[in-house]
């Protein structure tokens, strides 16, 4: 079957919007102790500033679900495109607490709104090209976080500023999405309708799912924002060695979500993610009870590997357990970014009262958690849908 030219442009352009997206978060999450360091605030006063984060992505993403239906999916992606690419060298250039705060509302509702945009123009492009490729698209996400995180380390090693350090790779994903929405971003089939992850609680069967999806991404999230500071604290030395750890976890998860589809067909969901959930309790394990560069980078591999595939499966096990995929699949996207974007912020408030590497304790129960309950539950929602 020949599938149509422009559709495989869409897919293409959707793409590197991921790939930008994505590099866009690894240089932010390389740079944050290097800002934490020039403004002087504590562990306790950085989780308040990334909670501005979390704060705008949950404001502005149901708002984002509004922009696709009036504007269409590609085009409000483009549109969403520019916010972010505006937003993300802003940090670098604030002068203090509260203005670092402030901007991160900014910044934060720019990239949950093109998140959700992303996604729903993704998933468009899915339905009519009548094969799962969503796996593609993550993928691409996550390599552009080891190469935004990777450019980062250069870039501090060479002696760029903190400034220099987002402005830069701000211009290459300026030029990568303004390549995108010039070489496609448009309608090329029915808009998709389907809601902007927001504010859907779970309910019913998959209530379960959610719960794991919460789990799972708080661990990612918190990875992503608080594995440089970590290894920054612990080893007392430079922020590139330190921003080793991250571009090792989100290498691993690039690298496994290519293979993602393979794995849960050859061993089943069930065991994807009850294999996940361990392998990134094992990781956690020895990143917070031997912290060196080598078992950082080792330890927080490992998180990549078992985190890849977990939340795709458990998006499709959620599917399956309601009356309709969108359904489940919704709710448990509600759930799973919520947990993203609380994650960071939690542990930076726990660190303030017990210390920064026994609040990381909670990202290790939470894999286990994953490891014991997850391929039950995932298990359990393999029969027929149901209605709730």
């Amino acid at each position: 079957m020949t599938r149509p030219v422009n559709l495989g442009r869409e897919r293409i352009a959707t793409l590197a919007v991921f790939l930008g997206n994505g590099f866009g978060i690894g240089a932010w999450a390389v740079e944050v102790p290097r800002i934490k360091e020039s403004l002087a605030v504590s562990d306790t006063q950085l989780g308040f500033a990334l909670f501005a984060f979390a704060l705008g992505a949950i404001i502005a993403m149901p708002l984002a679900g509004k922009l696709a239906p009036r504007f269409g999916s590609g085009r409000a992606t483009a549109l969403l495109a520019a916010a972010f690419v505006v937003a993300l060298p802003l940090p670098a250039l604030m002068p203090n607490l509260v203005s670092l705060c402030a901007v991160l509302v900014v910044l934060g509702a720019a990239n949950g709104a093109l998140d959700v945009s992303m996604n729903g123009h993704a998933s468009a492009i899915e339905s009519q090209w009548r094969a799962p490729i969503m796996s593609s698209f993550h993928a691409g996400w996550s390599a552009g976080g080891l190469l935004g995180a990777a450019t980062g380390a250069m870039l501090q090693k060479a002696g760029v500023d903190v400034i220099g350090g987002l402005a830069l790779p701000d211009v290459f994903i300026a030029a990568l999405m303004l390549a995108a929405a010039l070489f496609a971003l448009r309608e090329e089939g029915p808009r998709t309708t389907r809601p902007a992850p927001g504010f859907a609680l779970p309910s019913g069967g998959v209530t379960k799912l959610a719960a794991l999806a919460f789990l799972c991404m708080m661990v990612e999230g918190a990875v992503a924002d608080w594995s440089a500071v970590f290894l920054r604290s612990v080893l007392s030395g430079d922020a590139s060695i330190a921003a080793l750890g991250y571009s090792a976890f989100a290498l691993s998860m690039a690298a496994c979500r290519i293979v993602g589809d393979v794995s849960v067909r050859r061993f089943g969901p069930s065991m994807v993610v009850a294999a996940g959930g361990l392998v990134a309790t094992v990781g956690l394990a020895l990143v917070l009870g031997l912290p060196n560069v080598v078992t950082a980078c080792v330890g927080f591999g490992l998180v990549g590997i078992g985190l890849a595939n977990i939340v795709p499966v458990i998006f499709s096990a959620a599917g399956r357990s309601t009356a309709t995929p969108a359904i489940g699949v919704s709710m448990a996207a509600t759930a799973g970014y919520a947990g993203f974007l609380v994650g960071p912020p939690l542990i930076g408030l726990g660190a303030g009262f017990v210390g920064l590497r026994l609040a990381l304790c909670v990202l290790l129960a939470a894999a286990l958690v994953v490891c014991f309950a997850g391929g039950k539950a995932v298990r359990h929602a393999e029969g027929p849908a149901t209605v709730h």
